[in-house]
């Protein structure tokens, strides 16, 4: 993993008020729970006396306390516990009955965790184009890959016309001229594609091509772990490729629309859009599964194409950023 990094882990509407929410995340059990004033906590799953899971406990205090299920151990946010209903409420807790808390942080309705082990030095930022203007409808799945595998899928433009070719593949543009890959920051990058019907002349180079021949259509990659497929102005898709461990993802896929400004009107396009966007997921799906081994890296046993050139952009600054975080 990178670490010292915000990384979506939930969407905003999995934890309510009230409610424990236990969640394997970077192969951690993480119990998180919203306040009753809305704020979100988040601390280990594993009770410090017998390791009993938090989150089938319950909430006390306004949902400033949590409750182990199994002897009434009270932890507050940070994870110390406060109380141990054994020993009598008004006895000391020793201070090495505690447990692990991660910072996080909630906007642009997904809840967001610090990875690491030095302080955030700023709050997570979503797309800088997307704003209130757009609805959107959303779904998840898990997929059974390390989480570098799902995203690679998504930065990955020669795949299209072979796996998608009855869905966003149609057309036989099997020749990737290019893709011009552009960084926009130390963290993000765009990059166009220029798929083509093959007409017997190699794929161009990307100092061949002018990005004023793109089309608006652009992909767009933050890391650690939000992807977003600008069709346009008023469509969009994006992705988060949450770490549950090494072996598994969970991919919170939206459809943002803003056709009409009726934002009821384009939530109803929004989630009518879904089945489709569904389809096309299943079908990357079907095929990266398969892929071995299920977490990429730099340097492996793989023979890269032109084509391939977004890919080996996210391989070689997720190294950078992974050696940095563990210096």
């Amino acid at each position: 993993m990178i670490k010292n990094q915000w990384y979506v882990i939930l969407s905003s509407r999995e934890v309510r008020k009230g409610q424990l929410v236990g969640v394997t995340r970077f192969g951690e059990k993480l119990a998180i729970w919203r306040d009753n004033n809305g704020v979100v906590h988040c601390i280990s799953d594993i009770c410090c006396h017998r390791g009993a899971s938090i989150s089938h406990g319950k909430l006390l205090h306004d949902g400033h306390v949590v409750m182990c299920p199994f002897h009434g151990f009270e932890y507050d946010p940070t994870g110390r516990v406060i109380a141990i209903p054994a020993n009598g409420r008004k006895t000391p807790v020793p201070e090495n009955f505690k447990i692990k808390s991660c910072k996080v942080y909630e906007t642009a309705d997904f809840i967001w965790l610090w990875y690491g082990d030095g302080e955030p030095t700023s709050n997570p930022k979503y797309f800088d184009d997307i704003d209130e203007s757009l609805s959107y409808s959303e779904f998840s799945e898990v997929w059974n890959v390390h989480y570098s595998r799902a995203i690679e899928n998504q930065l990955d433009p020669i795949h299209v016309p072979f796996i998608h070719y009855n869905t966003i593949g149609r057309g036989n543009r099997t020749v990737s001229d290019g893709p011009i890959v552009k960084w926009i920051n130390d963290t993000m990058f765009y990059f166009y594609v220029f798929n083509r019907i093959d007409d017997g002349t190699p794929a161009k180079k990307p100092e061949e091509l002018k990005l004023s021949d793109a089309s608006k259509v652009y992909l767009e990659f933050k890391f650690p772990n939000i992807w977003q497929n600008h069709i346009a102005d008023n469509i969009r898709v994006t992705a988060a490729f949450v770490p549950i461990d090494d072996e598994h993802t969970r991919i919170y896929l939206r459809f943002y629309v803003g056709f009409t400004g009726i934002k009821p009107i384009d939530k109803l396009i929004a989630i009518l859009g879904t089945p489709f966007n569904k389809k096309v997921l299943h079908q990357d799906k079907a095929v990266v599964e398969t892929q071995l081994p299920k977490k990429s890296e730099l340097r492996m046993g793989e023979n890269l194409v032109q084509g391939d050139a977004p890919i080996l952009e996210y391989r070689k600054k997720r190294e950078e950023l992974k050696n940095l975080s563990n210096k």
